[in-house]
């Protein structure tokens, strides 16, 4: 039963996006009109207004004939950067060429993205923020889910831009732009050339292949100062372990031979010039080392709380320096995922791209999170934690770094929390506020 109301959606759903890529206004209020028209009119004996269907129907009909006609072969090429922000407007240039025989006017360009309908699994899996309050029937439906997916994926604010006049072998350069609902990524497929008929009911199309992407992402929050305590520690291996699994240390010159220096130290190229044995001298590395930690388990999805926990990470990468100090990033997508950024290592736009394409894990798998984070306390300085839900695991995970003379700075996104010594709570919707306490 699943299934089929599955591909009733689909069905229902294409339906819709080829109407309203292909109606302008004027030919929505046509469609309107013959519709109400043909229910009045249903009894023809009693009223005329049949015939006013049948005008209207003709209309409709004689535009999209019409429209068949459009024809346009152009050429284009996008200028954008790799990066978009959730929630602000994005914009970038798009250079059309007439390549066809005859000049084109009257056109629209109009940015097509990929499919943004959702998989079987999707939809079934997908939990609509609110879906708890909606009727029974709505529920099992899952109409609203089907949207609420499909509204994510559609970036907002993607309007149409007129080209000028071109004449063949002329090209213009537009501006094109959009607002990314979420973090992510946003696939292309190309651009659509349209232009409505002479009556102005039905646009003609013309479909230019030219795939592309972008990432949005998550968006960020303006913190205040904050200075991590944490004493710096020493870093086994040094800088050339932050990411990586090695025995090695930071090169700091080269030296005679002494008794005793092992032999994996000889710098052969050196004992070759000189004729006498020179090894390689390393310095141990002491800085401070802070984790991010981002708890992705819970039962609602990607509702507005996880959404702002997200936020608050992507908030931190952004703002915490690492010149001169590193920061761990670690949480659950699938397996437990690390990054790590400052002194020569990862940048913080990667760990960014990283918090872009997150999503929720299953509320037990925070046991491996935690210890992936407490493995690392030998080298860790500080932690700070944010959370999406409570319980016993995650206040033991907190006291025990804390019993261990870590400072931890524990946040906790959610409606409603009992309030606890040491956990900030933020409200989703008043990140904002709930900052100042971060002081």
């Amino acid at each position: 039963m699943r299934r089929l109301i599955f591909s009733a959606l689909r069905v229902v759903g294409a339906l819709d996006h080829r109407l309203r890529e292909r109606l302008t206004l004027a030919g929505w209020l046509v469609i309107g009109a013959g519709g109400a028209a043909a229910a009045a009119g249903l009894d023809t004996n009693l009223t005329v207004t049949y015939r006013a269907f049948t005008f209207l129907a003709a209309l409709i009909a004689l535009s999209w004939v019409a429209s068949l006609l459009f024809r346009a072969r152009v050429e284009a090429r996008r200028e954008m950067p790799r990066y978009a922000t959730a929630g602000e407007p994005f914009s970038y240039r798009v250079t059309v060429a007439n390549l066809g025989a005859r000049p084109l006017a009257g056109a629209l360009v109009t940015e097509r993205f990929r499919d943004p309908r959702p998989t079987f699994d999707e939809w079934r899996r997908a939990v609509e923020p609110g879906e708890e309050h909606r009727n029974w029937f709505d529920r099992k439906v899952g109409y609203f889910r089907w949207r609420w997916l499909i509204d994510r994926r559609v970036p907002r604010n993607v309007d149409p831009v007129a080209i000028a006049p071109l004449a063949p072998g002329e090209g213009v350069t537009l501006r094109l732009g959009f607002t990314p609902r979420k973090r992510g990524r946003i696939e292309f497929s190309g651009l659509t050339l349209g232009r409505p008929d002479p009556l102005g009911l039905v646009k003609g199309l013309a479909r230019v292949p030219l795939p592309g992407r972008v990432i949005a992402l998550p968006k960020r929050y303006r913190l205040p100062e904050i200075a991590l305590p944490g004493r710096r520690k020493f870093q086994p291996g040094g800088v050339s372990l932050a990411a990586s699994v090695g025995d090695s240390e930071e090169f700091l010159a080269l030296r005679d031979y002494r008794p005793g220096d092992p032999l994996q130290r000889v710098h052969w190229k050196s004992f070759a010039r000189t004729g006498k044995p020179v090894v390689k001298e390393y310095q141990d590395e002491f800085f401070e080392r802070h984790a991010l930690v981002l708890d992705t388990g819970g039962n609602r999805g990607e509702d507005a709380a996880f959404e702002e926990a997200v936020a608050l990470a992507a908030s931190f990468v952004y703002t915490i320096d690492t010149q001169d100090c590193l920061l761990d990033l670690l949480f659950v997508g699938g397996e437990v995922r690390a990054y790590t950024a400052g002194r020569g290592q990862m940048r913080a736009e990667h760990m960014l791209e990283a918090l872009a394409g997150v999503g929720p894990s299953a509320p037990a798998d925070f046991g491996a999170l935690a210890l992936a984070v407490l493995g690392r306390r030998a080298t860790l300085s500080s932690v700070i934690a944010i959370f999406v839900s409570w319980d016993e695991a995650r206040a033991n995970f907190v006291a025990s770094l804390r019993a261990e003379g870590f400072n931890v700075r524990a946040l906790l996104v959610a409606d409603k929390f009992d309030a606890t010594p040491g956990i900030v709570h933020l409200v989703p919707g008043k990140i904002e506020q709930g900052l100042a306490a971060l002081r």
